[in-house]
């Protein structure tokens, strides 16, 4: 176990939590992994996140919770399992982890969740008053499990944060930009319009200092903040960002919007054919040529915290050879 006064992290072996976890290694400060199942090195709990007499035990010698895990996948589901797991790990799951730390008298407790809790923005930039509730069963169950962990706080007088994630990206990522980025490397993803649309997104380094900074600062108890990077591009200066990162050439012309959404279509009556989601779907083509953009002001006007890692950098680190 670590000592009094570490740290526990879970979702430690995911994209997000393992780069916590170094960070924290790196400064020496003493953590502890909350996992279900033993690691091959390292400090350890094993604990599943519906035991709440194991997930109390894993609290009861540390006094900061960094809650990294849970399902991750956003997109509307092709079936109602998909459903039950995103109620079942990422709001309950939450839900147990941040009562089981509040009997065990931690002190404070960061939850990762995400911009998908809000309703979609449309053609607006939102904030965290943008008005409207989630549509699809991952956003319903973090905003479910956001309104849980201010709850505990409240009751239990403990130090609580929610940080709404944008699309989070860097090396050793596995999402949607990390899979474009490997095609645009071999030349054989199709040049994107320009449809004028914000895609905001956050690089991991700047996830990593966001939960270090609301977790250190008192000012930040019982808030929720949006955490995105300092820009938000168009699909096109994605696409001829990820050019440049890797040498490729990018080419003035590009395929027409429409040929784009059509292939969606395609794909999504196909993929309901075949019963599973393929590669390109309608949502697909919507993260790539309309809007989700987000304002993270809130948290520098709070503590002064901004992200620092710019576009450019972001896509060097994550398609470095």
């Amino acid at each position: 176990m670590s000592e009094p006064g570490g740290n526990l992290i879970s979702g430690v072996t995911g994209f997000i939590g393992q780069r916590l976890w170094q960070t924290l290694q790196n400064t020496g400060k003493p953590s502890i992994a909350l996992v279900r199942r033993p690691l091959q090195q390292g400090c350890f709990v094993v604990a599943d996140l519906c035991d709440n007499v194991a997930l109390e035990n894993a609290c009861s010698e540390v006094s900061a919770v960094f809650h990294c895990a849970g399902y991750a996948h956003a997109f509307s589901s092709l079936a109602n399992s998909d459903a039950e797991k995103h109620w079942r790990i990422n709001f309950e799951g939450t839900r147990n982890l941040v009562e089981a730390a509040g009997r065990a008298g931690v002190k404070r407790f960061v939850f990762l969740s995400s911009v998908k809790a809000m309703a979609e923005p449309g053609e607006s930039c939102a904030d965290e008053d943008f008005p409207g509730e989630p549509e699809t069963a991952y956003g319903q169950s973090k905003r479910a499990a956001e309104r849980a962990v201010i709850e505990a706080g409240t009751r239990y007088g403990m130090h609580v944060v929610n940080l709404r994630l944008a699309m989070v990206y860097g090396a050793g990522g596995h999402g949607n930009l990390e899979r474009m980025g490997r095609l645009v490397r071999k030349g054989i993803f199709p040049p994107l319009p320009e449809t004028g649309n914000r895609r905001s997104l956050v690089h991991v380094d700047d996830v990593v200092a966001a939960i270090l900074a609301v977790e250190a600062d008192t000012r930040t108890a019982g808030k929720t903040y949006i955490i995105c990077g300092p820009e938000a591009p168009s699909g096109r200066q994605l696409f001829t960002g990820m050019c440049e990162a890797v040498g490729v050439k990018h080419y003035a012309w590009s395929f027409p919007a429409s040929f784009f959404r059509q292939l969606g279509e395609v794909g999504e009556c196909f993929g309901k054919l075949l019963g599973r989601r393929l590669p390109i779907n309608k949502e697909i083509v919507q993260r790539l040529l309309d809007s989700a953009c987000y304002d993270g002001s809130r948290i520098q006007a709070d503590i002064g915290w901004r992200p620092v890692v710019h576009l450019k950098d972001g896509l060097q680190e994550m398609l470095r050879r």
